[in-house]
């Protein structure tokens, strides 16, 4: 399942993105793994046109020249307030 965005939800894609990639890296230290063993990311935006917003977010936080495979879609959210959700497969 993907994440979502607790503290932030209603709040920018940015500040969305931010919060969901630090819950990442707490899920993947706790697996034994980080972001570098990243082998593929599904990203859902409620409105697509916010892509760059998130791909600012996203280009800081990955491991330059170590990027997943990354699929970006336009969804529809169940909550309105969720502006992005994200789903990583990574290696231990």
């Amino acid at each position: 399942a993907g994440l979502t965005a607790d503290k932030t939800a209603g709040q920018g894609v940015a500040a969305q993105t931010e919060e969901i990639l630090g819950a990442i890296d707490a899920l993947l230290a706790k697996a034994g793994t980080d972001k570098s063993r990243l082998l593929q990311a599904t990203v859902w935006l409620q409105d697509i046109r916010t892509v760059d917003e998130m791909n600012k977010v996203w280009d800081a936080w990955v491991v330059p020249g170590q990027g997943p495979a990354r699929a970006t879609i336009q969804a529809k959210l169940s909550d309105p307030a969720m502006k992005i959700e994200i789903m990583v497969v990574a290696a231990i």
